[in-house]
């Protein structure tokens, strides 16, 4: 049974798609796990450009929108294969321990699942344009005011207050 994605704060995807979008035909860009938490954040473009996307976003000619998707009290993790590009579906389920889901990911490229605490904080949202060879580098637009004024891009891995919040 999958469910919805038990976001804890929803507002910025539901400003821009007036939604949620269901989790299906994403592209998982980074998988980032650290030991405090424990907590692993997934990097991902969303399978569609909102039809309501901020006008900057419009007139720069983005055409992605890209977050982040963190989950915390992490355990069970495996990760079988990585062979980006990696396009599929993350799929949430209630899984054992009350307050716990299982999340997975079933498509091209990647296989990997793990078992965590039932809500998911998203961050880091950004509109960018997709590169010929499928690459998100080049110019990122983010919504938060903050991600703005920090990059114009997405910072190196090393830049843990980017991949680890």
């Amino acid at each position: 049974m999958t469910v919805e994605v038990p976001l804890v704060n929803p507002e910025m995807l539901q400003s821009l798609y007036g939604h949620v979008p269901e989790l299906i035909g994403v592209r998982i860009r980074s998988i980032n796990l650290n030991r405090s938490g424990p907590t692993v954040t997934l990097r991902i473009d969303l399978p569609s450009f909102p039809g309501s996307a901020p006008q900057e976003w419009v007139e720069a000619g983005m055409d992605s929108v890209q977050c982040q998707f963190q989950f915390l009290a992490v355990e069970n993790i495996f990760l079988t294969d990585w062979s980006p590009p990696a396009v599929g579906r993350i799929e949430m389920a209630p899984w054992g321990r009350e307050r716990r889901m299982r999340v997975s990911f079933s498509g091209s490229g990647v296989a990997f699942g793990f078992d965590c605490y039932e809500s998911v904080t998203m961050g880091h949202v950004s509109a960018f344009k997709i590169q010929a060879d499928g690459s998100d580098g080049g110019r990122h637009l983010f919504a938060s005011k903050v991600d703005a004024r920090l990059y114009s891009s997405l910072p190196g891995t090393e830049e843990r207050i980017f991949y680890e919040r």
